[in-house]
């Protein structure tokens, strides 16, 4: 049994590896598969990727002999039943194209299951949340016709539900699966390439050169650091593992305590999902989405990004400040060979930003910076060069992310499928512009406590597209663009992943950091209160979008006031300035600093006046 173990495990890894290879050569210049084959193929390779390294047994491992035994007998029918399900999907596909095809009773059921396969391996490796959430989908275009009001419809047929699901382009195999399997999963590739080439060691050690001198120095070295990682890393938990096992440590040395150190990670783990170039490869999708070029998506991004980043370096200086931890005098030293090896991450990403300036697809970006990482790579790394293997391996772990997202695609899909057959979306928004009254602001709140409940638990892209997809008509019916609804949604999409009770990006750091992980969420939450108000700002001040309703004036007025607003907000929630504040000076340095944002202009300018003259008078007063 051992060896047959063995024997299956290996053989998920190689299958993992030409997964990743044919996401690289999808994206290439090279002959295509048609449009049925590359999602119907890229769902099998995921299916079979996530099943062979996530086997039954392995969950059960002191199980008797004879249940290990029935256990893989499960995975085994499991695996060829979905190759089957495909196969059944490949010989009904062509019909998809003039909607004139009649699903016999055994289809359906293949469907059926198909789709149950999709949930169970979401479920081992996401937990259940998702799959409850699909599962209620599926029953609500079932059964939904009974329910009263704007949550009814008219009601499908276990036929016409199963058909929408599985046979059709609104489905599993719908256009985000399309999407990521020609444009995302190359850079799921890519960020596995670039952890390969030690890409990851560098930028730490670059980071800590270069904030060493400012008060908490470790502390902001980790931010700057999960900032460059997060930005090509699919995942806050990834990111968090791939780099909190150096920075969690060093922060603690430092003097910070443990659930504050992992906050500090968790938060600039999760925001690296929203920052340029990469964006956790959620951009393409979004470009595809909103039909702007991604060039466009980037720049909108960009600025929000750059103030989120700006309020944890604030809330880390006056933590510092509130322990009496001194700023290091002298980091590492930055020697050339440091410079020149940095050049493995900041070449591929130039590349990527050359190619698509060129006005070249992403998916042709994603494929020339996977090469320009493995040719850097071999340059500048004589381990890399010696051992293939490592490049193997990088392969084999790009194609096991590839499969976990395509999966999450896949299950995203059933949702996608019951809301256009049920136009719940549409009603959802209706029900949400109805209880705000009109009222741009309580719809954008009621959409943010919908994001950060629909998004706990879920990576970044599914969370993103179930999100955009039910909550993205409500603030669209309001009159904001397009783009800065998405951005909107897959801002608390993302900060769903430190807000607890869920908060998975603070419940991966907690172990790293040896803390309670509530707490570290609490932290987290703390650290990114104004990561929490950024989105607001974008939606009422689109010039910080530089792309959207631009204009000088309103953007430099905002610029003006954004830095008082973050100063005073850190301040008030961590309780110190240059000296402790007390009860009265917290709150209200809290409440002037939002008042900032009033759309009034006395408003705002009496608030940017008095805060700018608390800070002053402090500063003074403290000397």
């Amino acid at each position: 049994m051992g060896t047959l173990q063995k024997l299956y495990t290996e053989t998920g890894h190689w299958i993992a590896f030409v997964f990743a290879l044919l996401a690289v050569y999808v994206a290439g210049p090279f002959v295509l598969f048609n449009e049925g084959i590359l999602r119907g193929g890229a769902m099998a390779f995921g299916v079979v990727v996530i099943l062979m390294h996530n086997p039954l047994a392995h969950r059960h491992k002191n199980a008797p002999d004879w249940a290990r035994g029935l256990l893989w007998g499960i995975d085994l029918v499991i695996l060829v039943g979905f190759l089957f399900a495909v196969k059944t999907f490949f010989e009904i596909y062509e019909s998809f194209w003039d909607g004139i095809f009649i699903l016999e009773t055994r289809e359906l059921l293949i469907g059926l299951f198909g789709t149950g396969v999709i949930l169970e391996l979401i479920r081992r490796i996401y937990g259940p949340v998702l799959p409850i959430v699909c599962t209620l989908a599926f029953l609500y275009a079932m059964f939904g016709g009974d329910l009263p009001g704007i949550l009814g419809h008219s009601g499908f047929s276990f036929e016409e539900t199963t058909t929408a699901v599985w046979y059709s382009f609104d489905g599993v195999f719908g256009r985000p699966t399309g999407i990521v399997s020609t444009v995302v999963l190359v850079f799921v590739v890519f960020g596995a390439i670039l952890q390969s080439t030690g890409a990851g060691a560098i930028l730490l050690k670059i980071a800590v050169s270069l904030t060493a001198g400012i008060r908490g120095g470790t502390a902001h070295s980790a931010i700057a650091a999960s900032a460059l990682f997060g930005t090509i890393s699919g995942s806050p938990v990834a990111n968090v593992v791939g780099t909190g096992v150096f920075t969690i440590p060093m922060i603690k040395k430092q003097g910070f305590a443990n659930h504050f150190a992992g906050a500090v990670e968790a938060a600039a783990s999760t925001a690296g999902q929203f920052t340029p170039p990469i964006m956790g490869a959620v951009a393409f999708l979004m470009s595809e989405l909103v039909g702007e070029r991604y060039i466009i998506i980037a720049a909108a991004a960009a600025l929000p990004a750059f103030l989120f980043y700006c309020s944890l370096f604030a809330n880390v200086y006056f933590e510092a400040v509130r322990q009496g931890i001194k700023k290091e005098k002298t980091g590492p030293k930055l020697t050339l060979t440091d410079w020149l090896l940095s050049i493995r991450f900041v070449a591929p990403l130039i590349v990527v930003v050359v190619v698509l300036l060129k006005g070249w697809s992403p998916a042709m970006a994603g494929f020339w910076a996977v090469v320009s990482a493995i040719i850097i790579g071999a340059i500048l790394d004589a381990e890399f060069r010696r051992s293939p293997r490592k490049l193997i391996d990088a392969f084999k772990n790009g194609g096991r992310a590839c499969g976990q997202v395509i999966i999450a695609l896949g299950s995203i899909g059933i949702v996608i499928a019951v809301v256009k057959l049920t136009g719940v979306g549409l009603n959802f928004a209706s029900m949400v512009v109805a209880l705000s009254k009109g009222s741009l602001f309580l719809a954008l709140v009621l959409t943010m406590l919908a994001c950060l409940v629909l998004g706990m638990g879920l990576p970044t892209i599914p969370a993103y597209l179930i999100i955009v997809l039910i909550l993205g008509p409500a603030i669209s019916k309001l009159g904001v663009p397009m783009i800065l609804t998405h951005m909107f949604v897959l801002y608390f999409g993302v900060l769903s992943n430190v807000t607890p009770p869920v908060a998975i990006a603070a419940y991966a750091a907690a172990p790293i950091a040896g803390a309670n992980p509530m707490r570290t969420g609490y932290q987290a939450i703390k650290l990114a209160t104004v990561g929490f108000l950024i989105p607001f700002v974008l939606i009422y001040h689109p010039s910080i979008s530089l792309v959207v309703g631009f204009e000088w004036s309103s953007f430099i007025w905002i610029m003006v006031r954004l830095p008082v607003l973050i100063w005073l907000v850190a301040s008030s929630l961590v309780g110190v300035d240059r000296e402790p504040l007390s009860f009265i000076e917290r709150v209200m340095r809290f409440f002037i600093g939002v008042a900032t944002l009033s759309t009034v202009f006395p408003i705002q300018a009496g608030t940017l006046v008095l805060g700018l003259s608390i800070i002053v008078f402090h500063r003074l007063r403290k000397r």
